[in-house]
């Protein structure tokens, strides 16, 4: 099973991202191994998950989200339907 993921970050802003192990993802997010951008923008929390059944698919999800305004991912987040 693979997953994207938000994490919010002690700034306030999110990081979007993909794998197939979100906790050890986000362990090498706080040691400063995950991806430069956690390194200059601390992670505090997992605050979002979505499985597939395929890395592409997730991948895919995860520019999707990538591409939204901060202020939809808050709403996803929070459980706000856009639909």
């Amino acid at each position: 099973m693979w997953f994207t993921y938000i994490l919010l970050c002690q700034d306030g802003s999110f990081y979007t991202g993909s794998t197939n192990k979100v906790e050890a993802r986000f362990r090498d997010h706080v040691a400063g191994r995950g991806a430069r951008y956690t390194v200059s923008h601390k992670p505090l929390r997992i605050v979002y998950k979505e499985g597939f059944s395929s890395k592409p698919e997730a991948l895919k999800r995860e520019a999707e989200i990538k591409g939204w305004s901060k202020a939809r991912k808050r709403e996803m987040i929070q459980g706000i339907s856009h639909s």
